[in-house]
Parts: structure tokens; sequence; C-alpha cells
């Protein structure tokens, strides 16, 4: 099933003195970029977490918060005074260099103080650290099926956006070969003029400059290769959609074609009614390409 990159998960858990909450979410990304914050002192948790969401992921910047918090006074966290000195001292310096460039900074709190990861230490409280990254890890993982649940539902909406996208790039395709069929005397006539302004002046001239100049002409005001080229992307996108796994480089690669051969439609068009079709054209690929960038 087709999967976004955008997506969210939280889940709350607990023990004898801690409760803690998870919080996971991600948006697109060229690839995954996976940004961790737990506590330190729980050893293996990170790398576990890690290899987890590396698994089932494979696209997106995702990050995965656990916030920790005792359950009462003599089982809650403890200040961290090492780590409060050098907080304390960094604020100091930052304040003093900020005056001294004229800045003004608003006072922190002992509230934001607090919440500073590495100010309150859990890690004289809880002695099984083991014990607690199995629990950890076990509940990570119906966070992470949470997040991929989300993930799919996302999927599942742009492929029926993009799906319509292409009906859209489909039925302009043929409205832009109507388009030419009905300039079709006019263009010849266009034609036949250009071609008789070269003739006009071939006296002298280089005999293969003239056919080069011929051939020019000719090519300026074809544009079927154009549209054949569109009507094999339509084709090759629909064929990525139904196709099982990641697509979206894919699908964003040729996303850049369809934009190629929209550009050269209007740059040949020499016609209102077929510019029209090809503007019509370049506004919903680029909406197209919005969705894409968000298909995992």
């Amino acid at each position: 099933m087709r999967q976004s990159m955008t997506g969210f998960a939280g889940a709350a858990g607990g023990r004898e003195s801690l409760r803690w909450t998870w919080d996971m979410r991600g948006v697109n990304g060229k690839g995954l970029d996976l940004r961790i914050r737990v506590p330190d002192w729980i050893d293996g948790l990170e790398p576990g977490l890690k290899a987890a969401a590396s698994t089932e992921l494979t696209r997106g910047n995702v990050t995965i918060t656990l916030r920790l918090q005792g359950t009462g006074e003599d089982t809650g966290l403890q200040l961290s005074e090492p780590f409060l000195a050098i907080v304390l001292d960094a604020m100091t310096k930052i304040e003093e260099q900020a005056m001294g460039r004229g800045l003004s900074l608003a006072p922190s709190t002992a509230a934001q103080i607090v919440g500073l990861r590495g100010i309150l230490d859990a890690s004289a409280t809880e002695t099984d650290t083991k014990a607690l990254c199995t629990q950890l890890l076990s509940e990570f993982a119906q966070v992470l099926d949470q997040f991929i649940a989300m993930r799919k539902t996302e999927g599942q909406a742009l492929q029926t956006i993009l799906s319509s996208q292409l009906d859209e790039i489909d039925a302009l395709t043929r409205a832009a070969a109507d388009q030419i069929d009905a300039r079709r005397d006019e263009q010849g006539q266009k034609l036949r003029a250009a071609l008789a302004r070269v003739m006009d002046n071939t006296e002298g001239a280089d005999p293969q400059r003239v056919s080069q100049e011929l051939a020019l002409i000719a090519v300026k005001a074809d544009v079927t290769e154009e549209l054949d080229r569109l009507r094999a992307h339509v084709d090759a996108a629909r064929d990525l959609l139904d196709q099982p796994g990641p697509v979206g480089r894919k699908l964003d690669f040729l996303m850049q074609e369809f934009n190629r051969e929209a550009n050269t439609l209007c740059s040949k068009a020499q016609s209102a009614p077929l510019t029209r079709v090809g503007l019509d054209l370049k506004t919903v690929i680029d909406q197209m390409r919005e969705q894409v960038q968000n298909v995992e």
C-alpha cells in the first residue's frame, strides 16, 4: 500500500517510579533522517529505536521523542547539580555577549531551565535500566505501528489525488492533440510562408545550411513527439502508483519529465488555444509535483 512521509503517533506509559510519553512525527525528506531525543542514561535505547524505525521506514524526516518524569517526591527525578552549573554558566556568558552587542534577552524562568534535557536526572532512581529499555522498546513497537498506519492512510489519500491529476493530464494531452488538428490548415499556411521566405533568400547560400533551416522550421512547428512522451509519462506514472513499495523518487524524476514536455509544448504552440492548454498542463503538473514530494 502506498505510504505518505507525513505521519504522527503518540502514547503514554509508566512503571513504579516513572511516567513517560512518546511523540513520533514525520515529514517529507529525500532520504531517511531519524532524529531521536531520549534520555542518554538508558543504555541501548537509542540504537534500539533507530534499528526498529530503519527496518520499517525508507524515507522522511522523522523525529522520535521520549519524555520521562517522576511519579512522586520519594521516587521522582533528582536535580543534576553539575549539569545545572554548566547551563547557568552558559546562560551568563550568552547574556554578557548579548549585552555587549546591545541586545536585550528575555529572562529565563525556572520552569524553562528545569525543562532542559539533563537538568533532571532519573538515573539515580532507576537502577534496572536494562528492563526499562526492554519495556520502552516494546511500547515503541506499538507507536511505530500507529505511525505507519497513519502514513498508509495519508498515502491512500495521496494515491487518489495523484490518479485524478494523471487523468487531468491525460485529458489535457488529448485536448492539445485536438487543437493541433484544428490549427492544421493555419499551421500549413504559416509553414509554407516560412519556407518561401527561406527559399527566396537562398541565392548564393550553402545548400546544407538551407536544408538545416528548412528542417528547423518543420521541427519548431511539430509537437507530436511532446504529446507522445506525455502519454508515455502518464502510463509510466500509473504503473508506478500500482507498484508496491516506495516509488516517491521515481515519481519525482518523472514529474521533471512531465514539466519538460509541457514547457516545450508551450514554446512550440504558435496559437493561443494550444498555449492555454499547455499552461493548464503546467498548472496540473506543478500541483501533482507538490503531492509527489510527500510520497515515500
